[in-house]
C-alpha cells in the first residue's frame, strides 16, 4: 500500500496500487512528493477502514438521497473512491483502483495501530521511471511490485456499491 497525506482535505489516502501512486506523485518528481513510501498495514485495520467507509460521491439507488449521503460522509472516519487504474505511461485503464481516505479515528488507528512496516521505494520508482523513459516497457514492467486482487467478502463492500 502507498500512503499520501492530502492536507487540503485533512485526509490520509491509502493507495494499494503502485502505478496509481506513481501517477499521483509523478514518479516521485512532484514538489513535496519526492519520497515514495510503501506502507504495510495489517489486514484487520484495512478491513476496519473498509467497513467504516462511505463513498466519496453520491450514488442514486445506493444512498437514500443526497442529504443522507452527506450525513453519512460527515460521520464516516473513512471514505472510498474508485479511480481509473493507470499504466506505465499514466494512461487510464478500463478498470478502477481503490483509494481509501482516512480521517479522525481511522487516521489515528492507521498511524498508531495498523502500520506494521514502512519501506522507502523511491529508488524503485526512479528505476521503473527510467526504464519507461528509455522506451523499455518490458524492463519497467518486470520491476513492478507484485500486486494481487484483495479478497474480501461481498458483505464488506456492499455499502460501497461493489
Amino acid at each position: 500500500m502507498y500512503s499520501e497525506t492530502v492536507c487540503e482535505h485533512g485526509l490520509t489516502w491509502i493507495k494499494p496500487s503502485f502505478l496509481w501512486m506513481m501517477y499521483r506523485c509523478g514518479w516521485g518528481t512532484k514538489e513535496g512528493q519526492e519520497t515514495v513510501l510503501a506502507v504495510d498495514i495489517d489486514r484487520a485495520g484495512f478491513e476496519w477502514a473498509l467497513r467504516h467507509a462511505c463513498l466519496s460521491h453520491y450514488v442514486s439507488g445506493l444512498h437514500t438521497d443526497r442529504a443522507a449521503w452527506k450525513r453519512e460522509l460527515g460521520r464516516a472516519p473513512a471514505r472510498v473512491q474508485w479511480d481509473p487504474e493507470r499504466d506505465l505511461h499514466h494512461n487510464a485503464l478500463p478498470y478502477r483502483s481503490l483509494q481509501l481516505g482516512l480521517a479522525g479515528e481511522a487516521a489515528r488507528r492507521y498511524a498508531d495501530e495498523w502500520i506494521v512496516g514502512i519501506q522507502d521505494v523511491t529508488p524503485l520508482a526512479r528505476q521503473v521511471h527510467a526504464a519507461v523513459r528509455a522506451g523499455k516497457p518490458e524492463e519497467a514492467g518486470a520491476l513492478l511490485p507484485e500486486e494481487r486482487a484483495y479478497p474480501v467478502g461481498e458483505d464488506m463492500l456492499a455499502h460501497l456499491g461493489v
